[in-house]
């Protein structure tokens, strides 16, 4: 439901706030009959009632190939890593993201919203100009409105929301781009952490990277954490999902793509490694366990980048940073 505006613009005022949802009932405390009729009455609404078999999949609940066995026989749902239906991004916060959400003007916004009261900035005026340009209805809101609807810890009082992110074909990553360059691609294979995946992201954009490989499962996607820490990354950099990151890797390198796998143990320094003149992947691994076997076998190159303090390993994040203005610095001595 979208806001409705109010009167005015960043100034005061203020609107009701939304009614607070209802909490679960309590059981009741009238004896063993109520009790159990109370019983008998949830576990039919949850669909554990007669007519909702334990095969079928009731109120979100996980199918009987989801489950485990328990002490008794009963089925227990087994956790899974979560499923993503695509990029997402359809949901953008912060001042930054927002407003390249609108410069970028590549997909429709339905939403914008901007608390009431805030101080001014320069940022808060693009934003508004920008809107304008794009012919997007700001709607100024009460403060517990934005932080109500916002998913990140910080929005900054702006909150838009906006179709998501479109995939692109990983064999269209693999074309020049319309200004001739070649391509560089980062694969991440994995990461979890929705802030390292902003910041890389982030980092990517800025080095000139020109699409971003991720996996359909397993891997944090576009969510308003990482659209925030991004930046506004999320509107230049053309994305897929793929199903596996070993079997794109082997699509790569039939396309004529480099791929360099960075691993903290290699013996090659990335630094040596001549990339600056031809069409080039760097794939960075998961927080925790790095590359995965099958992805380093599928990989043209190994490559570490050289360390020379007492920690054994650097930040994905950081990793990420370096190893793409590093492929940067090649590609512009070459001319690319």
């Amino acid at each position: 439901m979208s806001p409705a505006p109010s009167s005015g613009g960043r100034g005061k005022g203020g609107r009701a706030p939304a009614p607070k949802g209802g909490s679960r009932g309590a059981a009741p405390s009238k004896g063993p009959e109520a009790k159990a009729a109370w019983m008998k009455a949830k576990d039919a609404k949850a669909g554990r009632g007669a007519g909702v078999g334990r095969g079928s999949v009731a109120q979100g609940r996980a199918s009987v190939s989801d489950r485990g066995r328990g002490p008794g026989g009963k089925d227990i749902p087994v956790r899974r890593g979560p499923r993503h239906e695509g990029l997402g991004g359809d949901q953008v916060e912060g001042r930054q993201a927002v407003r390249e959400l609108l410069h970028a003007g590549r997909r429709p916004i339905t939403t914008l919203m901007m608390a009431e009261g805030m101080d001014a900035a320069e940022i808060l005026d693009d934003i508004e100009a920008l809107a304008i340009k794009r012919r997007v209805k700001v709607d100024y809101v009460s403060r517990k409105r934005i932080d109500a609807t916002a998913r990140t810890d910080g929005s900054q009082g702006v909150v838009a929301l906006a179709r998501a992110i479109d995939e692109t074909p990983l064999e269209a990553l693999c074309q020049p781009t319309k200004r001739g360059r070649l391509p560089f691609l980062l694969i991440l294979d994995g990461i979890t952490d929705p802030h390292n995946l902003g910041a890389v992201l982030r980092s990517a954009e800025c080095a000139g990277v020109t699409g971003i490989v991720l996996p359909r499962h397993r891997s944090a996607h576009l969510s308003p954490t990482v659209a925030k820490v991004a930046a506004g990354a999320i509107e230049y950099l053309p994305m897929a999902l793929v199903a596996g990151i070993p079997t794109a890797l082997q699509q790569l390198s039939g396309l004529g793509v480099v791929t360099v796998g960075l691993v903290g143990e290699a013996p090659t320094s990335l630094y040596k490694l001549p990339l600056g003149n031809q069409p080039v992947a760097l794939v960075l691994g998961s927080e925790g366990s790095g590359l995965a076997a099958l992805t380093r076998k599928r990989c043209d190159e190994l490559a570490a980048i050289p360390q020379h303090g007492t920690l054994s390993s650097l930040n994905v994040a950081t990793a990420g940073a370096i190893a793409c203005f590093d492929v940067a610095r090649q590609r512009i001595a070459a001319g690319n």
